[in-house]
């Protein structure tokens, strides 16, 4: 059950304005538009296999609950899916990932997330690029290694660069000089604005 005291005016408010400089402002706050069809959930994958409800978070959102600090929240395999079958056009993907940046900036991501930056820190990659895909591209008639930093290694580094100037390591808890992730403990909603 929601009551009005549960609602924080600004977490609707820092969804938006955290993704706007890159989305505009319009298309985050079209979660405003959400009438809690299920469309969403019906057409989710994760939600066929887990827990997963896509309008239960948006509907979280919308009134202004603490979402940052939940697992759902990284459930979504942003494979768009709800975003592409929503009657009313609300950008949901899109303000999933908005919600995550929060997140990311109150400490509060979920341990294969961090796991998967640091691999990009590692390598450049998100995905590896290991024996059995090199035989893939073999197969495929491409090369065994990407033009990635796999093929030029000397641009890893500036990869790192910009995730330390994003202070992306920081927000994940990456150690650049140790490459290991680090604890983090993620800070309170209540506590962003202090």
């Amino acid at each position: 059950m929601i009551s009005s005291k549960d609602f924080k005016e600004e977490i609707p408010k820092a969804v938006v304005e955290v993704g706007k400089d890159i989305l505009g402002e319009e298309h985050l706050k079209s979660f405003t538009r959400c009438y809690q069809c299920g469309t969403c959930t019906g057409a989710c994958p994760s939600g066929r296999i887990t827990a997963f409800r896509t309008r239960k978070l948006i509907k979280k959102i919308l009134c202004g609950m603490d979402v940052f600090h939940e697992e759902d929240l990284w459930m979504c395999t942003t494979c768009y899916e709800c975003y592409e079958k929503c009657p009313r056009n609300v950008k949901i993907t899109d303000i999933i990932k908005a919600a995550r940046n929060v997140a990311c900036r109150l400490g509060a991501i979920a341990e294969p997330h961090r796991k998967t930056a640091l691999y990009v820190f590692l390598t450049g990659h998100a995905v590896p690029v290991n024996d059995q895909m090199k035989e893939v591209r073999k197969k495929l008639g491409l090369s065994e290694v990407p033009p990635t930093t796999h093929k030029y290694p000397e641009v890893l580094e500036h990869v790192r660069g910009i995730m330390i100037d994003l202070e992306l390591c920081d927000k994940v808890g990456i150690c650049p000089t140790t490459k290991v992730l680090k604890e983090i403990k993620p800070m309170k909603w209540e506590d962003m604005s202090e």
